[in-house]
């Protein structure tokens, strides 16, 4: 009979761990209720682009130099009780009311400040999202050591400090990376000051409405684009070459626009041409889900994404079908932009 034995990050063997019906342990359970309290909690907050802090959700607690000192002042005072040092209760009350402003003031520095998220810009997976975000300051005094950041980050690199000038304003941009296509919510993000003394910590939590937008992961080495198909007059597809260009091109005329000239080809023989747009009028490129040729949806989209962003480079007109939806043929930074929102939300 098989007993099952894990072992604990201590090294002490704890019978029966890895079976269904084990208890969970102490700390799991502890981490398990604040993880729900903490959403509990954030899906209170209501959800807005601007925020104004107030004494209603701008939140204070001693830090761990706060509780050392609180310790320090406590033996001082009895200190100077038992052995009756006046200068003693000079020290302890001096440093008590330093503590006391210090607490008022870096209050203060959070409460009245105006935050504001610009709209975020649509993203690829992947990829660090930047989210710019406006500290608005009415007030005739300089704010001081304002750091902003995702709630959930835990790096210190992931702090933006900045102080905010009076009577003015100041942009700081914080990121966060999305894994996964689709439409998402901005995470909540957290204010923290401990300006000017390092005894507390003034901080609030700010959930945006706003949403951003990520597109699939493009494929790092696509393939070349597939092959043009005829139009509906019933022409045989051109033959395409490696890098993905249409064969059919002839020497640069004057007059020609810059977007048909064939930089890659001028580059390599010091000779400009241009695409022949006779040809190009009788030739679609369609980039279809079914050309793929991968089993994975989310490989495909990825393949799909790498091939939009390669034929916008090369100034190919292309359009898309993907999941029973179809783009006319177009180019331009807007048909781009319309192709990767399609791979992005379907």
């Amino acid at each position: 009979m098989k007993e099952a034995v894990e072992r604990s990050a201590f090294g002490v063997a704890r019978p029966g761990a890895g079976t269904p019906d084990a208890p969970r342990p102490a700390w799991d359970l502890a981490e398990h209720v604040r993880e729900r309290f903490r959403r509990w909690w954030q899906a209170r907050l209501p959800l807005t682009d601007t925020l104004t802090l107030t004494q209603r959700n701008v939140y204070i607690l001693p830090t761990r130099p706060g509780f050392m000192l609180a310790v320090t002042l406590l033996v001082l005072l009895v200190g100077s009780i038992n052995y009756q040092l006046n200068l003693g209760y000079l020290l302890t009350f001096l440093l008590a009311g330093s503590a006391a402003v210090g607490m008022h003031v870096c209050h203060a520095t959070l409460r009245g400040l105006t935050l504001i998220l610009m709209p975020p810009a649509p993203q690829f997976a992947g990829a660090s999202t930047t989210l710019s975000v406006i500290l608005n300051n009415t007030r005739r005094s300089v704010r001081h050591g304002i750091g902003l950041a995702v709630l959930d980050a835990t790096h210190e690199d992931h702090w933006t400090w900045t102080d905010v000038p009076a009577e003015g304003s100041c942009t700081v941009q914080v990121a966060f990376r999305p894994q996964r296509r689709g439409v998402h919510r901005v995470p909540p993000l957290t204010a923290e000051t401990r300006f000017p003394l390092g005894t507390f910590r003034v901080w609030t939590v700010w959930r945006p409405a706003a949403q951003v937008l990520v597109y699939p992961q493009p494929e790092p080495h696509p393939p070349p684009l597939p092959p043009g198909e005829p139009r509906s007059g019933g022409v045989a597809a051109s033959r395409v070459q490696n890098s993905g260009e249409f064969e059919g091109v002839r020497a640069y005329r004057r007059g020609d626009p810059l977007k048909l000239v064939v930089w890659k080809k001028a580059a390599k023989s010091r000779e400009l041409v241009s695409r022949d747009t006779m040809q190009a009028q009788r030739h679609e490129l369609w980039l279809d889900a079914a050309q793929t040729a991968l089993a994975d949806p989310e490989a495909r989209l990825s393949r799909l994404a790498a091939w939009v962003l390669q034929a916008d480079k090369l100034g190919q007109d292309y359009g898309l079908r993907v999941a029973g939806q179809q783009i006319p043929p177009g180019a331009g930074e807007a048909h781009k932009r319309r192709c990767l929102e399609v791979l992005a939300l379907c």
